[in-house]
């Protein structure tokens, strides 16, 4: 074995501590890396080949009734390659063992099961039979999340007519990978479910024969998808068209595609952090390193040690470092990823969904920590070969002291000798105490960055239940109907409240900038659904003109006091000029309100209304439910609470594992951080330290001046590092900025104090670890140095 081998082999095992905690962090970045990258590729692979074999469509429209002959001159529309058309109907659900009523999209198929567009996937029981007209096939998550299995009975709503219907089978579809129905964020697999159902059985029941309203097309290699969607909306018109979208518009494919979006910016973003900062570690460790031996480098240099030769021992150093970190990460990342597979899996439904680790991911994981280590050593190595043999066979000349603010004041005097020291010692090492500071700083920082989720995720769920809706139901009527039918709501068993709205879907348009949303329509007097801003203060309805959501004024390129044209898609179709007259932060949806005398105005409406807030006496609600599944005017009802634990749950299987994940990593960089500084500078001052024992300090006036100033360290890092993850915080909320919902920008106080505490607790840990240290030191064979 080599001098430099062996010289590695007791540097490492005499900084083992140090080499410990360096592995550890870069572990932390290569299992962060891996676990991320690895679930991003594997719902890649798995959306790709679902969405191919099952044929997944192009162009989706929904209508209210067009005859099937209509399908002959959609496909003749230059670039459609395929055409299914079907009959699309929501109904009110009884499900055995559910209270109150579930909703079910009924989706047609051929009574013979043959390859189509949007095709499905049986994983249990078996296809709908031709000659049955009570045959349904059941979606994978409302069948497990009600457990219902094959022969299960589901009462129906059908057209106004009660109808007993009979699981067969239990399916998945590409069209609904993320399972929610219209107006729904979150999945609420209990209460929202698809059903297919034999044509020629849905059809008669409403009133559908030879007829349809809906229909998917895939395109040709080569077609403009929005020269379909214009030609086909054109044709679909005088049906009732509601404005056909291309895919990326297709709520479940928008879900995914954003989560997908949101993966991969987190599979750079979070991974750079923690590596960055196991390569300032690096850096810490070796740059102290070389300090420390620059007699046994000019005595390398002096017998004919090349600056190749030197450069690359310290740099091994930094490679085994980080070569301990791959294999401790590379495992960890494989266990993680098929914890975040399987998290995803209950979102996302796919046939198969498997954890993805390709050989270049492991590849590009190796390199990456190679990198970190390059980065983190290359600074010290080049010190290290800067140094002449004769300089670096001196001792490293004593800092230049000269008198602080704390000295023309006359306070050092009143200071004990201790105290003195400690204040000196940080005085005549400021780059190495802002070195300190920042990396523990940078820890701490990470940590509040792992729960930031958490509190912003808690905040957008007290805002939106707490003090914007204030019902307990919110009914859903299937089509608008007239003020009468708020009285029907309002004379059911325990309805103490019911409050009508209006939704009317709509094209809003302003210059070169379009979005189809629906205007709901409010009273201002309206006591269970609020508006509220940044504050949490109400915020007034105009009494003309549009209130737009921040992200949908955003969107559109308009202020308070602009126009937009807004096209409405139902009844006479008006294209209106409509003000926008506010603007109201929202962290939900694409909110545009109005109010109801306004919108009934300008649509010459007698006060129409599409559904209704509800509030409910809790002793009688199960008597509501019951006669809200029978009514035939129902096309859905959404329970308050319901949709809050199915949030919740929703947002504990993703938000919680994740931000469990980032927090224990960050905690156990906290603790490297700071244990290295402590150890970094027991090593460097150890003949100081020794030399004011044999002075005649004790043991614990000398253990007292290197905690303490490693104390001043962490007490000046912790609030420092809080501002960085605040700081981080911001650069991430851009990330979580989707249509659907927002992140906003809280950081809870406990998110706070978890890291200031964790820190705190190893700063005293690593105290008490190195006053071991201390009490072991052997005095003579410290004090045998040149000076």
């Amino acid at each position: 074995m080599s001098m430099l081998n062996r010289m590695l082999r007791r540097d490492l095992w005499h900084l083992r501590g140090q080499v410990i905690a360096a592995a550890l962090v870069v572990a932390c970045g290569i299992g962060t890396l891996v676990a991320t990258r690895s679930t991003y590729h594997s719902l890649v692979v798995a959306q790709a080949d679902y969405y191919s074999t099952y044929r997944f469509a192009d162009v989706f429209a929904h209508l209210k009734r067009a005859p099937e002959s209509l399908a002959a001159d959609i496909g003749q529309i230059p670039g459609v390659a395929a055409v299914h058309t079907r009959v699309v109907m929501d109904v009110s659900l009884d499900v055995p063992g559910l209270a109150e009523p579930a909703t079910g999209r009924l989706v047609s198929v051929p009574g013979i099961q043959t390859p189509m567009l949007n095709d499905l996937y049986l994983l249990r029981g078996r296809y709908v039979d031709a000659t049955r007209t009570d045959e349904v096939l059941a979606s994978e998550a409302f069948a497990n999340a009600n457990r219902l299995a094959v022969g299960a009975h589901i009462g129906a709503v059908l057209n106004g007519r009660w109808k007993q219907l009979t699981v067969v089978g239990i399916a998945l579809s590409p069209e609904y990978v993320y399972e929610v129905g219209n107006g729904m964020l979150f999945p609420d697999n209990k209460r929202f479910g698809v059903l297919w159902m034999n044509r020629a059985a849905l059809a008669p029941a409403f009133s559908m024969e030879g007829a349809f309203n809906d229909v998917s097309l895939s395109l040709g290699a080569g077609a403009e998808e929005a020269e379909v969607i214009a030609r086909l909306d054109r044709l679909l018109e005088r049906y009732g068209g509601l404005s056909a979208c291309g895919r990326a518009e297709q709520l479940s494919h928008r879900f995914l595609a954003d989560e997908l979006g949101e993966i991969r910016i987190m599979t750079t973003f979070i991974p750079s952090l923690f590596l960055g900062v196991a390569a300032f570690l690096l850096y810490v460790v070796l740059s102290r390193l070389v300090a420390m031996q620059r007699s046994e480098i000019g005595l390398l240099k002096a017998f004919g040690y090349g600056n190749y030769r030197i450069g690359s021992h310290y740099l091994a150093f930094a490679v085994v470092t980080s070569m301990l970190g791959l294999a401790l990460g590379l495992p960890l990342g494989l266990y993680l990823g098929s914890l975040l597979v399987n998290v995803y899996a209950g979102y996302f439904h796919f046939p198969h969904l498997v954890l993805i680790a390709s050989p270049g991911l492991l590849l590009f994981a190796t390199l990456a920590s190679l990198l970190a280590a390059g980065i983190g050593a290359l600074s010290a190595v080049r010190r290290a070969v800067a140094l002449p043999p004769a300089e670096a066979m001196r001792p490293e000349p004593p800092a230049r002291f000269h008198a602080g603010l704390l000295e023309h004041a006359g306070l050092m005097k009143k200071l004990p000798a201790s105290v003195r020291m400690i204040v000196r010692g940080l005085a005549r090492k400021p780059v190495k105490v802002l070195l300190s500071v920042l990396g523990i700083a940078l820890a701490v920082g990470l940590m509040v960055v792992g729960r930031f989720t958490l509190d912003a995720v808690n905040h957008m769920m007290f805002v939106q239940f707490n003090v914007m809706q204030h019902d307990d139901v919110t009914v859903l009527y299937n089509e608008p109907r007239n003020a009468g039918a708020t009285f029907e709501i309002r004379r059911l068993p325990g309805v103490m409240r019911a409050e009508p709205f209006r939704l009317v879907p709509v094209w809003l348009r302003h210059e070169n900038f379009s979005k189809r949303v629906e205007i709901t329509g409010l009273a201002p007097d309206m006591e269970l659904r609020r508006l509220v801003d940044k504050k949490l203060r109400p915020v007034e309805l105009p009494p003309e003109g549009l209130l737009l959501g921040t992200k949908l004024a955003r969107i559109l390129g308009v202020v308070p006091g602009d126009s937009v044209s807004m096209a409405v898609l139902e009844g006479s179709r008006p294209t209106l000029n409509v003000p926008v007259a506010g603007v109201v932060d929202e962290m939900l949806g694409l909110g545009a309100y109005m109010d109801t005398r306004a919108l009934a105005r300008l649509l010459h409406e007698d006060r129409s209304v599409s559904g209704a807030y509800v509030q409910l006496d809790a002793r009688r609600e199960d008597d509501a439910y019951a006669q809200l599944k029978r009514m035939p005017a129902v096309a859905g009802v959404a329970v308050r609470g319901a949709m809050q634990q199915s949030i919740r749950d929703a947002m504990d299987r993703s938000f919680t594992l994740s931000t469990g994940i980032l927090t224990a990593f960050a905690c156990v960089i906290v603790v490297g951080m700071v244990y290295n500084s402590v150890r970094i500078a027991l090593s460097e001052r150890g003949n100081e330290l020794a030399s004011l024992r044999v002075l005649g300090f004790t043991r614990r006036e000398v253990t007292m001046i290197l905690l303490g100033e490693q104390g001043v360290l962490t007490a000046l890092a912790i609030p420092l590092g809080l501002l960085i993850g605040y700081g981080l915080c911001a650069l991430l909320v851009p990330v979580f900025d989707r249509e659907m919902f927002r992140l906003p920008l809280v950081v809870g106080k406990w998110t706070f104090l978890y890291p200031a505490v964790t820190a705190l607790l190893a700063a005293v840990l690593s105290g008490l670890l190195v006053a071991r240290h201390l009490r072991h030191l052997d005095l003579i064979a410290v004090l045998k140095t040149r000076e």
